[in-house]
């Protein structure tokens, strides 16, 4: 079903539903509650007036188990400016929304052309603001944007897509300082651990945060899932405590959970997988991988690509 948000009943209706809500949420304050993280509020992503982050403010509504009901909640959120005159609301730019569908696990939002007249850092932090955001309603887990019913194309032609909560990378928790879109070659165990296979992933992420490091992390967090036949290599459950690189040689320091084998994959084949996304980077010529500060003794010295493990070549994720 497709919702338009023209008529003037439709926006009464839900600034009514709000005002209740808002009006519960203040006794609750009154209680003892305070209006930030802490209280359970819903975090809602405005951008600043430099539209150069985004800056996250925390409303008392509350989110039902009704998909709709919540969407449209949060659309309307989105919409009005909050009382900072710091921020914008990402739907208050001369953009309009056409609608949105729902279907089962994702949403699809609709735009007017005009969408594509934003400047090209300013349409992607509105449209990280509004994902983050609807991605809090249950049950979706994934966002897909169009124009005029036509799937959304980024400033070099090539289509978004779905995106969902990793689809954006934060420098900090709340602001894309500057972002760029960036393709790095992953590495992921094959079905039995023997060998690893390679898969482009395209994101979003912060240039505040070295390349090494977001590549060791996105190898941490595993396969998307969506393409069958790759395998996580590393423990999940591994913090990274540093990545530096100099001289060519990259310095990975992760903690213990690194040393928690994940199914049959060997430590060996994971320090490998980072070893050879690292190795792809124009700046990384060799790997040292150390474990709270030291060198174990399996890692006494520097690693260098190894090709001969890489079992299937250049896969893309979706």
């Amino acid at each position: 079903m497709t919702h338009v948000f023209k008529n003037a009943s439709f926006k009464n209706r839900i600034k009514k539903v709000l005002c209740v809500l808002m009006a519960l949420s203040l006794l609750s304050a009154l209680a003892g509650c305070a209006g930030d993280e802490t209280s359970g509020g819903i975090p809602i992503n405005y951008l600043n007036n430099a539209e150069t982050k985004l800056e996250t403010h925390y409303s008392h509504v509350v989110l039902s188990d009704d998909k709709e009901e919540s969407v449209e909640i949060l659309l309307e959120l989105l919409r009005d400016n909050p009382d900072s005159l710091q921020y914008k609301a990402p739907l208050g730019y001369p953009i309009e929304l056409n609608g949105y569908r729902i279907e089962e696990k994702k949403i699809t939002l609709d735009f007017s052309p005009t969408y594509y007249l934003l400047p090209t850092t300013t349409e992607v932090l509105i449209r990280a603001a509004i994902v983050q955001t609807i991605l809090q309603v249950r049950g979706i887990r994934y966002v897909f944007f169009t124009v005029d019913g036509e799937p959304l194309v980024d400033a070099v032609g090539k289509g978004v897509g779905r995106m969902s909560d990793k689809t954006f990378i934060y420098n900090d928790g709340n602001a894309i300082n500057t972002y760029e879109e960036v393709k790095v070659k992953l590495y992921f165990a094959n079905s039995d651990g023997t060998g690893l296979i390679s898969a482009y992933r395209d994101k979003f992420y912060s240039t505040n945060v070295p390349l090494e490091l977001f590549v060791v992390e996105e190898t941490i967090a595993g396969p998307s899932g969506q393409i069958e036949g790759l395998y996580p290599t590393i423990n999940p459950e591994t913090n990274v405590i540093s990545v530096t690189t100099s001289d060519g040689i990259c310095y990975v320091n992760l903690d213990s959970g690194f040393t928690t084998t994940v199914g049959n994959v060997s430590t060996e084949m994971a320090a490998y997988s980072l070893v050879n996304a690292l190795t792809d980077l124009p700046n990384v010529e060799k790997v040292q991988i150390m474990v709270n500060g030291t060198v174990p003794s399996i890692f006494a010295s520097t690693f260098e690509k190894n090709e001969d493990i890489i079992t299937t070549l250049n896969i893309t994720e979706e």
